[in-house]
Parts: structure tokens; C-alpha cells; sequence
């Protein structure tokens, strides 16, 4: 009796997280939804040559930055709560629990909004409305080219039909292994497995669950700002090899 009264505390605890950690994960949507309106904005205004209006919404993307980290932090410490609790004889402090879960992965894992790769891509953007092909002060044009491609997808084809992430109609994630799969390749896959169900990435330890598998409330957002990141990186190509016939020419 005691066995099946902490499962279903364990299924509540888990079932709670999860719900918890979708909503997280729809406010970090809205975040980065936002993030890429100031950047088209802070682009029409470097455009317009009001550099003080790009100040302004330099210091609102880092602010906005910020608060996508403590909310990356947050959503770490909930699954990390859901998958690991295990329920005791005293009541437990949930509110404590996830601050000191939050508490350390910031200490493992500190963040600085000026390194993260979308304030990078910010500065990228605006450099370019007038130096576009070439490289930002004091860096190569290799090191450009590495932080652009920079991404949070986790792999860039589907491990099963083989079409690139961008490309995919309806793609989902394992909300276990953070690995993105095209749905009707992997449902197909889990449906022809009689039992457990591997992650067909090779050399991943985790299992699929059909519950689990979805498409979460980041995934067409990071898609999407995958998708710009490869078209700015043609187009600074393109503009880089004009620029270099010229030079040939002259």
C-alpha cells in the first residue's frame, strides 16, 4: 500500500513538472519571440542612422537575455525536480527545492547575456547594415562565421528520414533527450518497436516515449532562427565574393 500510494505521488510530482515546465517553456518562446522584433527594429534604425535608438534596445535585448537564462535555469531545475524526486515522511519545501536546484545550476553553469548567442547574432545584424561580408572589429571571418551557426537544436537532420531540421513540415522533439525527428518518421519508428524504444541517434542512452516526443513550444522558434542565421550567412557569402571580384577586377 505504501509502494502504490509514493507511485502515485511520484506520477503527480511528475505530471505537475511537466505542466510546469511547458508553461516555462512558452514564456522563453515569448521571450525569444520578442528578441527577434527588437532586432528587426534595432536593424530599421541603424538603417535610419539613429544610433541611440540601437543603444536603446541593445540594453533592452541584454535585460530581455537575462531573463531568458533565470527562465532556462528554472526550466532545467524542473525537470531535474520531476525526474529525480523521491517523496519522504516530512513534507518538502517545493519553493526551496527548485531555488536551490536553480541556485546551482547557475553556479555549474554561470551565464552572461553578452555571451550568448543571440546577442551575438543582435550585433551580428547591425554590423551588417553597413560592413555586411565583412568581419566585426578585432575578429576573423572564420570566428563569424562559427558563433553565426552557433544553435540550441540539438541536431541538424532528422536521424531517420535524413531531411534537414529546417526543412521538416512538422517536426517534434524528445522531451528526454532534446533530439528533433520528423513526426511521421519517428512515430513510424516507435510503432515497429515492440518494446523499448531507443533513440535511433547513435550513441544516446535515451528511451522514446510517445507521451514524450513532441513538438514543445521553443522548437519552431529555434527552427526558424536557424533557418535566418543560414540566409544571412549566404547572403554575407555572396556579398563577400562580389567583393573579392571587384578586387580581382580592379
Amino acid at each position: 500500500m505504501a509502494s502504490t500510494s509514493a507511485n502515485r505521488g511520484n506520477s503527480r510530482i511528475t505530471t505537475a513538472a511537466t505542466t510546469l515546465y511547458s508553461d516555462n517553456q512558452s514564456l522563453i518562446a515569448e521571450i525569444r519571440k520578442a528578441l527577434s522584433v527588437i532586432r528587426a527594429l534595432a536593424v530599421d534604425f541603424e538603417k535610419g542612422n539613429k544610433p541611440e535608438k540601437v543603444k536603446e534596445l541593445e540594453e533592452a535585448m541584454l535585460d530581455l537575455l537575462a531573463t531568458s537564462n533565470d527562465c532556462t535555469h528554472f526550466s532545467s531545475a524542473i525537470e531535474s525536480v520531476g525526474n529525480n524526486y523521491q517523496p519522504k515522511d516530512e513534507l518538502t519545501d517545493f519553493k526551496k527545492l527548485l531555488e536551490d536546484e536553480v541556485a546551482n545550476m547557475k553556479q555549474d553553469s554561470p551565464s552572461v547575456p553578452q555571451n550568448h548567442p543571440l546577442y551575438r547574432q543582435f550585433k551580428e545584424a547591425i554590423w551588417n547594415v553597413h560592413h555586411a561580408g565583412q568581419p566585426m572589429p578585432g575578429e576573423e571571418q572564420e570566428d563569424i562565421v562559427m558563433t553565426s551557426t552557433e544553435s540550441s537544436l540539438l541536431n541538424i537532420t532528422c536521424p531517420l528520414s535524413g531531411k534537414p531540421v529546417i526543412e521538416l513540415e512538422d517536426p517534434v522533439r524528445s522531451m528526454d533527450c532534446k533530439h528533433i525527428y520528423d513526426k511521421k518518421a519517428v512515430v513510424h519508428y516507435m510503432k515497429s518497436k515492440n518494446s523499448s524504444i531507443q533513440c535511433p541517434v547513435a550513441g544516446c542512452p535515451k528511451k522514446l516515449a510517445a507521451g514524450r516526443v513532441v513538438c514543445d513550444p521553443l522548437l519552431h522558434i529555434e527552427i526558424e532562427e536557424m533557418r535566418s542565421r543560414s540566409t544571412q550567412i549566404i547572403q554575407a557569402t555572396i556579398v563577400e565574393d562580389f567583393t573579392e571580384l571587384d578586387e580581382g577586377e580592379n
